[in-house]
């Protein structure tokens, strides 16, 4: 199989080289930015009439957190509305047989049932500090859904909850919770602060998964011989910001006090995947939470000191 892994120098796209490089018969197409910008039409319609892969993982996107969306939201929906409609046609324009879309757990309604099954897609409004982003993945998603029924292509996608792992970004303002606290504990560590100070009161629930569990989970869900259209992949479990909080704390080895500041705001109480539906197909994640933020924490080190760190 002639695989082409959109995005493999992000965190999703390394796990995904590291996964498939060891599958035999697995040939990888991989493309940095400076030399093919899955934004541009043309120059993505020439590459897969070029390559012609066999099947495509697009894990491509412009990503960033809160402030990053809610400052530049046109650059969101116009660069990701880009990757998705781009990517998806000259696909099959040019006979790839099996496509798999990579979308977010924010494609949810602000406000939907918790665990958030596959079928509350569309019920209700966004979260307004992600739409932007949002309606794009939706947007991919529903291309791959349709190219499908009018084509008879399988193209389908995944939808994953919080990552974390190795290649994550560990920018001190636009990175996200958990790579924010390994740096931030880590640099207490490091300085032999007394204290580290937390937002909020801790309690709501956030669900995470380990980024090779889901290189591993698109590796079944290409197998497949007819998947779902769209299918959530996460841990199946959560866990509260101030549990999370303590194993980094533990992990990174800070022996300090967490300050927790309850003026400030906790954000949407519960945010965890109905993953039933993956699991009924047979996939489930084996990274458990303490063991996947020690792995993260040997990552972040052994990239601080080789200079690759992405902050």
């Amino acid at each position: 199989m002639k695989l082409f892994i959109a995005g493999h120098n992000g965190m999703v796209g390394g796990a995904l080289v590291r996964r498939f490089a060891r599958e035999s018969g697995v040939e990888l197409v991989l493309r940095p930015r400076s030399e093919l910008e899955l934004s541009n039409q043309a120059q993505v319609d020439a590459f897969f009439a070029a390559e012609k892969p066999d099947a495509a993982i697009i894990a491509a996107a412009k990503v960033g957190g809160i402030h990053a969306n809610h400052t530049f939201p046109a650059d969101f929906i116009h660069d990701n509305l880009a990757v998705a409609a781009n990517t998806v046609h000259s696909a099959y324009r040019h006979g790839v047989k099996r496509l798999l879309f990579l979308g977010s757990s924010c494609i949810y309604p602000k406000h939907a049932p918790q665990p958030m099954p596959e079928d509350c897609l569309l019920t209700g409004p966004l979260e307004p500090t992600n739409e932007a982003y949002a309606i794009a993945k939706i947007a991919g998603l529903k291309l791959c859904q349709y190219y499908r029924k009018q084509y008879g292509v399988c193209f389908h996608s995944a939808m994953p909850t919080n990552l974390y792992g190795p290649g994550d970004n560990y920018h001190a303002q636009n990175s996200h919770v958990l790579p924010a606290l390994i740096r931030r504990f880590h640099e207490a560590r490091e300085a032999g602060a007394a204290e580290v100070a937390a937002w909020g009161t801790g309690s709501p629930r956030r669900e995470f998964l380990y980024v090779d569990d889901l290189a591993d989970a698109c590796a079944f869900l290409l197998r497949l011989e007819n998947p779902p259209d769209w299918v959530n992949v996460g841990l199946g479990t959560d866990i509260t910001i101030r549990e999370l909080t303590e194993t980094v704390a533990a992990v990174t080895g800070f022996k300090g006090r967490i300050a927790w500041d309850a003026s400030k705001p906790d954000g949407t109480p519960r945010k965890l995947l109905d993953t039933s539906r993956l699991t009924g197909l047979g996939w489930r994640a084996t990274t458990g939470l303490r063991d996947g933020v020690a792995r993260a924490y040997a990552a972040f080190l052994a990239e601080k000191a080789a200079g690759t760190l992405r902050t």
